[in-house]
């Protein structure tokens, strides 16, 4: 019961000296942080096609016509869809090198086969018909690649609600600290807010959803949809305010 006691009474004694120290013209620092989040509503996907053959040419054009053939699947399955063509590599295939006898030359090497391949980006927000336009392109390329976020027209609208988020997540911090010194929150009059300027706080992005990063050839009857879950994307602001005491 009296070890009870004193602690009530340090803890009295500690408080009374807190809401006693002068704290006029005093400068706080208060860091702040916000977060919206939001489901995601674009997709992006890579998919690809390649071909080996002793013949460059021969490859080449296998690759070229599959190329070909995969648009034309996209853009009838989803009209809307923004593609892009990219990564056309064209590089020899060697066999193993053996190791050549001491003191003789080693060999030339020659190319067993050539090794073709190109890839397309799909950019998309029509996620209802994402399963069937993947499947359909399946028929000629292979996904490659898919990940999931938010439009652009999107994030630009999250951004107003991102920033009063953190705005009022500063202004409940200087209300507890204000509490916490024993002074009005009328008494605190907010100096500086940096809203990521220092370079300090970078932004942060957190992506929930499937995503696909594996290469398999292409079948050349229908494939079965694949199944896709968008999830949703965190955005997150931080804040430094400084505040200063009358």
């Amino acid at each position: 019961m009296k070890h009870l006691a004193v602690a009530v009474l340090t803890t009295f004694v500690v408080a009374a000296q807190a809401q006693s120290l002068p704290t006029t013209g005093t400068l706080v620092v208060v860091p702040a942080i916000g977060e919206v989040t939001h489901v995601n509503d674009q997709a992006t996907a890579t998919l690809s096609v390649e071909e080996i053959d002793k013949d460059k040419a021969a490859a080449a054009s296998r690759v070229n016509q599959k190329m070909k053939q995969g648009v034309e699947l996209l853009k009838k399955a989803d009209p809307q869809a923004i593609l892009k063509t990219q990564n056309y590599y064209t590089y020899p295939v060697y066999p193993e090198e053996v190791q050549a006898p001491p003191g003789q030359p080693r060999k030339p090497r020659v190319p067993t086969s050539w090794r073709v391949g190109q890839s397309v980006q799909l950019v998309t927000t029509n996620l209802d018909s994402l399963p069937k336009t993947v499947a359909a392109a399946q028929i000629a390329l292979s996904l490659n690649q898919l990940r999931f976020g938010l439009a652009p027209a999107t994030s630009k609208k999250l951004d107003d609600r991102r920033i009063a988020a953190t705005y009022l997540n500063l202004n409940e911090r200087i209300t507890s600290i204000a509490a916490a010194m024993g002074r009005k929150v009328g008494d605190a009059v907010l100096d500086t807010v940096d809203f990521e300027g220092t370079g300090n706080y970078a932004e942060r992005v957190q992506v929930t959803g499937s995503s696909v990063a594996a290469y398999a050839r292409a079948a050349a009857e229908p494939v079965t949809e694949p199944s896709f879950e968008p999830g949703e994307t965190t955005l997150t602001m931080r804040l430094v305010g400084k505040v200063r005491f009358k």
